[in-house]
């Protein structure tokens, strides 16, 4: 039986340490392998072919550590001597500033080799804990990591360095304060960079936080008498009875039973201005009441909860690759060697042919080795993405998938569907026709009992205003697509709940919105009114003002369609199409340029799929938001704008941190090979390339998008 993983996974710091775990989870027969260094998530499938115990202590080998394995493995990252680089740093930095010293004190015990011996070794012996035990574990493994080019920096210096002093020419060999200098900056910048990357975790880390709180569970005793019993959120079922007072956040999604209460929801979407909730309506679990008190029953707990199906799919698009980051996880796997081998030609060529001494050149090819970053290429785009994707998750906007987050800088186009997503559908039944061949209330009994089978906007105005006793059971009823409920009784008489498709040549009149027919008869027809969202006008301006072209796609009449465009100042309108008739216009959009689909309902599931972008609303269908690439949470379209300048700043960022990495790279080594550069400087610089890619990443939190 295939299992389905998901560790979280500690001490990964580039794209080569998420090579190097795939590469051993893929070795060991793992299935759907999927790493993402920022955050640490791992997730895969075992197929029962290898014991997960067994790859724990591979990981763990390769310098890393599962912090929800077993206990055994836990146990032993807790006996580890430092937790962090930032104590590695700190220890190494008391032994490194007397090294320093001596270019402003002229002490002569400070000049003396074996001081500086002593200084540096345990500088050197912790730098080879991290440093040259992850390269090591790494080049076994054939996915060579940064830590090899530090290590190898550290050593050529330390070694030629203690050749100096054994032979008694410390005046020639001095490098210790180099080899100190490297590991203690190093650490230095492993410790920013760690601090950088969590930053770009904080709209998703909130969102966790606000998972894990306490909640008032109501008990009751044998006396039927009421308790208030404290719980952690975690331990609470579906169906327990939950007391939310005033400054108190939702534990988990629940439906209120009694009370009225003002709540802050802007956990979910970005609207800090508090709501209104009252008897029979929904709260988001992690929204706050600010002000109220509310009796409430549990509806959804742990992967249910809203909350946790948004850190899901923002979670599994942050492990989604885009073309660019493909494209760098190439260049980053072999960059190491690429940079062993330029650092080799770097010394040869200074040695032989630029006539330069040997302590000269082996400085510069160590230069070389300490101011490669790879990390800068690996983090360009994970950072990125992992900014944006929190920014949209904090808003209620959904991607499944970081291409999507990168599709959006082509769009060009957006559809809409009608019904549901300009409007409200919401609707209300403005007027009724019955034939006199039947009574009101049969009319009224028949469609009612038609329409319950449907989740269609117009059907559940139909049974919510007129719910009827004794309904019809019928022997097979059926949804048709774009048309409407069809349904035979026990005797064999064919009705239709349709649209005017179904009745034409059936009456004159084809302006009603629903026709009752039986057979070829028909029964009545019903007028329903649907208004329009308040937020449509501003958004489809929004976009026009962005030059996006605006397009309704509606399978309602001409002149409904028209009505709705006009109002709305939509550039173009297509009406009275059916699903396939969608499909296919969507095709000939798309074919054009890039175009983004919005809809709500069953009819639109082909089109969203088909669309270069599909997006959804949260109230849609199942089947619509399943086919989506974009969900919108809450406030309908509002969000439509954000979830597009996204998009296009994400990518724009994205181009940023590359040519950032790449030009970083082409400059710094070459600078570094004709001795421009000194080691010490050298770990510096590679240490804050990182740093400036992620607050490059971090100003898309609060950067202007729309």
């Amino acid at each position: 039986m295939v299992e389905n993983v998901e560790w979280k996974v500690a001490g990964m710091s580039c794209t080569n340490c998420a090579l190097s775990i795939e590469k051993v989870l893929k070795s060991k027969g793992m299935q759907n392998v999927s790493v993402n260094f920022i955050g640490g998530n791992v997730s895969f499938e075992n197929p029962g072919t290898t014991d997960l115990q067994t790859i724990e202590k591979e990981i763990d080998k390769l310098g890393y550590h599962v912090v929800n394995g077993t206990a055994k493995q836990n146990t032993q990252a807790k006996k580890k001597v430092f937790k962090n680089h930032f104590q590695r740093f700190i220890f190494c930095l008391i032994f490194t500033i007397p090294l320093w010293l001596h270019m402003v004190v002229h002490a002569e015990i400070l000049m003396n080799s074996w001081f500086q011996l002593v200084l540096t070794i345990p500088v050197f012996v912790v730098g080879m804990m991290f440093f040259g035990a992850s390269g090591w574990r790494s080049l076994r493994k054939g996915v060579p990591n940064m830590n090899v080019l530090v290590a190898v920096g550290a050593i050529a210096a330390f070694a030629y360095s203690l050749y100096g002093t054994i032979i008694g020419d410390a005046h020639n060999y001095m490098f210790y304060e180099t080899t100190a200098t490297i590991i203690t900056l190093v650490f230095m910048g492993n410790w920013l960079e760690d601090r950088t990357v969590q930053q770009t975790q904080t709209a998703l880390n909130s969102l966790v936080v606000s998972q894990q709180i306490q909640a008032n569970m109501i008990v009751y005793d044998d006396q039927h008498n009421e308790h208030i019993m404290p719980v952690e959120s975690e331990h609470l079922k579906t169906g327990d009875l939950i007391l939310i007072k005033s400054g108190e956040f939702v534990p988990m999604d629940c439906k209120i039973l009694s009370g009225n209460a003002s709540v802050d929801e802007s956990i979910i979407t970005g609207e800090s201005v508090p709501v209104e909730k009252a008897a029979s309506e929904f709260l988001i679990g992690g929204s706050m009441v600010t002000d109220g008190n509310v009796k409430a029953y549990v509806t959804a707990v742990g992967k249910d909860s809203v909350l946790n199906k948004i850190l899901q799919l923002a979670k599994d698009a942050q492990k989604d690759k885009p073309p660019m980051q493909q494209l760098a996880d190439k260049i980053s796997a072999i960059f190491i060697p690429a940079v062993l081998a330029i650092a080799l030609i770097c010394f040869l060529g200074n040695y032989f042919l630029a006539s330069q001494s040997f302590s000269t050149s082996l400085l510069r090819s160590v230069a070389v080795l300490v101011i490669a970053c790879p990390c800068a290429m690996g983090l360009a785009t994970p950072a990125a993405i992992a900014v944006g994707l929190g920014r949209a998750a904090k808003h209620g906007i959904l991607f499944r998938n970081a291409r999507s987050l990168e599709v959006f800088k082509d769009i060009r186009q957006i559809v809409f569907d009608k019904t549901g997503t300009l409007t409200t559908g919401e609707f209300s039944i403005t007027n009724y026709f019955v034939s006199p061949t039947i009574s009101e209330e049969d009319f009224k009994k028949i469609l009612f009992s038609m329409e319950k089978f449907s989740n269609h906007p117009i059907a559940k105005a139909i049974t919510k205003n007129w719910k009827t006793p004794g309904a019809i059971i019928w022997k097979k009823t059926e949804e048709i697509k774009g048309i409407g409920m069809k349904a035979e009784d026990k005797d064999g008489n064919i009705y239709w709940a349709a649209s005017y498709k179904k009745a034409q040549g059936l009456t004159d009149d084809l302006s009603h919105n629903l026709y009752l027919i039986k057979n070829a008869e028909v029964l009545g027809w019903l007028d329903i009114e649907d208004t329009l969202r308040p937020e449509a006008k501003d958004v489809i301006a929004q976009l026009q003002s962005k030059g996006l072209k605006t397009i309704l796609l509606s399978g309602d009449s001409k002149e409904k369609v028209a009505s709705i465009a006009k109002q709305l100042n939509i550039d173009e309108f297509f009406a009275e199409q059916t699903p396939e008739q969608k499909l296919n216009k969507i095709s000939e959009l798309n074919s054009k340029v890039p175009t983004a689909m919005v809809g709500d309902g069953i009819n639109d599931a082909p089109a969203l799929a088909k669309a270069t972008i599909g997006v959804s609303l949260s109230d849609s269908s199942q089947i619509a938001i399943q086919t989506a690439q974009v969900v919108l949470m809450n406030h309908g379209l509002q969000n439509l704008p954000l979830a597009l300048g996204l998009g296009k700043h994400t990518h724009l960022t994205i181009k940023q941190n590359l040519f950032w990495a790449f030009a970083y790279n082409v400059v710094a080594i070459p600078v570094a090979c004709f001795g421009l550069l000194i080691p010490a400087f050298a770990a510096l610089a590679m240490g804050f390339s990182d740093v400036v890619l992620g607050f490059n990443s971090i100003k898309l939190r609060w950067k202007k998008v729309i």
